[in-house]
């Protein structure tokens, strides 16, 4: 029997680069992809292995009860959720003083609470068999970043909800893994560094295959961890790293 994996945020960038990856791989037949638009979504399947079974949901994750109702029909029709993978997330890099209260609860909205939302869900169903729940925060979460107040604030919630999460679920057989990529040139970053040269920092195929490693060998205990991720480097709190 085949893995069912929900991924958010796969309409481009590091999800896309994911979702391609691991659709690479014989144990995960379902994939069911999560993000705003559903022209990038098609861009996507149209990337991935043809022989997976793909749905695709074009929605915003801050749509609480729309995507809870949806998983719950992931649930039910492939009868577990193996792997879940959040990507999702919005930055609108400001200093304090220019973050308007609005556009901080937008962040948290995204990048915090539609993770706490579907992962809540996935939960519900990971727990009969186990499972493996991946969030991708940033670098940003763990260091000072002037000018990223709500963006770094956020991510580094994500980290320790990621932590926390590890304990938390580790009876039911369900890792956690967080990891938190540095510069990658995705669509997001082109626009944030528009005189970035893109070819210079990290791509998102790189955090592709690191993200495949993490799931697919069983051996690696790395959840838990805070896995930093840079241009062909791999840097964990534990002695362990992935190559």
């Amino acid at each position: 029997m085949t893995k069912t994996c929900v991924i958010t945020g796969a309409s481009r960038g590091i999800g896309r680069a994911i979702a391609i990856e691991l659709s690479k791989r014989k144990d995960i037949g379902q994939f069911i992809l999560f993000a705003r638009t559903e022209e990038g979504l098609k861009e996507t399947v149209d990337l991935m292995h043809s022989s997976k079974n793909i749905d695709l949901h074009a929605i915003d994750l801050t749509n609480y009860v729309e995507v809870s109702e949806i998983m719950q029909m992931v649930g039910v029709r492939y009868g577990t959720i193996d792997i879940l993978v959040n990507v999702a997330g919005y930055a609108n890099p400001k200093s304090l003083l220019e973050t308007s209260v609005e556009d901080w609860e937008k962040t948290y909205r995204i990048n915090v609470h539609s993770v706490f939302n579907i992962t809540k869900e996935a939960v519900k169903y990971m727990k009969r068999s186990g499972g493996q729940i991946l969030n991708v925060a940033s670098t940003a979460g763990s260091s000072a970043r002037p000018g990223w107040l709500a963006y770094a604030s956020s991510k580094a919630a994500l980290i320790s909800m990621s932590q926390t999460l590890s304990e938390e679920l580790s009876e039911y057989g369900i890792r956690v893994y967080c990891i938190s990529p540095g510069r990658c040139a995705t669509e997001l970053r082109k626009v944030l560094a528009p005189d970035e040269d893109p070819t210079t920092i990290m791509q998102p195929e790189h955090v592709g295959e690191v993200v495949n490693r993490l799931l697919s060998d069983d051996g690696i205990c790395l959840d838990g961890q805070n896995i930093v991720v840079r241009k062909q480097v791999v840097k964990t709190s534990t002695p362990q790293a992935i190559k």
